[in-house]
């Protein structure tokens, strides 16, 4: 793993990427108008954030690999976590293409592994098609259009923001 990732929905993009260009000390590496990026060398971070989510705070999580093999190494540590995985090859997302693989862990944190291909001048694809599953990848109002184990994690806040909560009696 060469570059670790994190991504952030924000509510706004303008006042968010003042604030993170004034803590990392440099401006975006990339930035659209719904979305920054900083690719940070020390430590080695690839730091994103986008204005396109309906809930905000850290969006996913992941690893950002140097090569395919080191994708791939990624991916055989994931199987042996025996979780459910969806794979992604040739994904449109983020302004780049990438092959890229997506776990929950237990509490159902999104988690990204990919290899960034290409870039691109728009910020997803909802026409990519996704390995293992028969449909085609739905885009959802905000940035899961390119992100589907962000998907489920997005309606599971759904279903719990619904449901009583514990501690509130």
């Amino acid at each position: 793993m060469k570059r670790f990732h994190v991504h952030v929905a924000v509510s706004d993009l303008e006042q968010s990427t003042r604030f993170y260009s004034a803590m990392f000390g440099m401006p975006p590496t990339v930035q659209k108008t719904d979305y920054a990026k900083w690719m940070i060398d020390e430590p080695r971070v690839n730091f994103a954030i986008s204005a396109r989510a309906g809930s905000f705070g850290v969006n996913h999580l992941g690893f950002q690999a140097e090569s395919a093999e080191e994708l791939e190494e990624i991916h055989t540590r994931l199987q042996s976590a025996d979780m459910s995985m969806t794979a992604e090859k040739g994904a449109n997302c983020c302004y780049a293409k990438s092959d890229k693989y997506w776990v929950q862990d237990p509490t159902g944190i999104a988690w990204e592994s990919f290899r960034s291909l290409d870039t691109i001048p728009f910020y997803g694809d909802e026409s990519h098609k996704v390995e293992g599953r028969a449909e085609v990848a739905t885009a959802l109002a905000c940035s899961t259009a390119c992100c589907p184990a962000v998907e489920s994690k997005v309606a599971a806040v759904a279903v719990n923001a619904n449901a009583k909560a514990c501690c509130n009696g």
